[in-house]
């Protein structure tokens, strides 16, 4: 893209009285990326069924973990294969999307509670592009990424996401993409493996939690019991959904798009704001 497309991005972003949703999507496996299941479909009508054609997309993804704050600011972001030993096809798969350079620097801007280092070796990771193919699959879209800092405790990531909620005014759909439930110690990689117990249990507790608005208890989700602790054995992939929490505003209602446990230890679960 060229200067003149950056131009046209940003001089397009203006603030309006109507914000964008925020979401969180449970990505699960890389294979969703080209797969064609309940998932993928449920993806696919996110996109179609969106009020306004975002302006861009900003991702924050589980798979872009940093000391500090990083932004994405590659003008033409790379698709990211950062995973191993599945099918060539998977490999194949390119998204090109344009990035959002002068979007992401605002965003940057907008960020006043910590240094935030502008990034352009970074491009869109799994989390990012198997979700968006599906979504948005002519990747005509301007879309950039935010780092999880990852030395930093729950907390800080729902108070830092609240700081990116003019984004929101000015057409850009912010995503956190992850999963509830993550534990790949116990995966099983068979189709249509029973869900474990405490998977459907610790899955089914946030959902009721997010339906009565009670973020402060997922924020603390160590106090949640041991049905916490199997499906959060590490939070690299809980965090993002508390950079969604951070951006539901006081008068919006949470709409579940999507649930399923694949792979018996991965909630699928996605929800956006209304």
């Amino acid at each position: 893209m060229d200067l003149h497309g950056f131009h046209h991005i940003t001089s397009d972003l203006k603030t309006t009285d109507i914000a964008m949703p925020v979401m969180f999507i449970g990505h699960g496996n890389p294979m969703n990326g080209i797969s064609d299941n309940a998932f993928t479909k449920a993806l696919a009508n996110m996109g179609q069924t969106l009020k306004d054609k975002p302006r861009a997309i900003l991702v924050i993804s589980a798979h872009w973990l940093t000391k500090g704050t990083h932004v994405l600011v590659a003008p033409q972001p790379e698709t990211i294969h950062d995973f191993g030993g599945f099918p060539e096809a998977l490999y194949q798969v390119q998204y090109p999307a344009p990035g959002a350079p002068e979007v992401a620097r605002e965003t940057k801007n907008l960020i006043t509670s910590t240094q935030v280092v502008e990034d352009e070796q970074w491009g869109l990771d799994h989390g990012a592009w198997t979700v968006l193919k599906h979504m948005y699959p002519l990747a005509d879209i301007p879309v950039y990424q935010l780092s999880i800092d990852y030395h930093q405790p729950p907390a800080y990531h729902f108070k830092l996401a609240a700081e990116l909620q003019a984004l929101r005014r000015k057409g850009v759909l912010i995503m956190g993409s992850g999963n509830i439930v993550h534990n790949l110690r116990q995966i099983i990689f068979t189709d249509n493996a029973q869900p474990y117990e405490w998977a459907v249990s610790f899955d089914a507790l946030v959902k009721e939690k997010l339906a009565k608005g009670a973020f402060q208890d997922l924020i603390n989700y160590h106090t949640l019991g041991q049905a916490a602790q199997l499906s959060i054995p590490t939070n690299d992939h809980y965090l993002p959904m508390l950079y969604t929490l951070g951006l539901v505003n006081k008068n919006e209602q949470i709409a579940f798009t999507y649930e399923e446990i694949q792979n018996g230890s991965i909630s699928m679960r996605c929800f956006q704001t209304v």
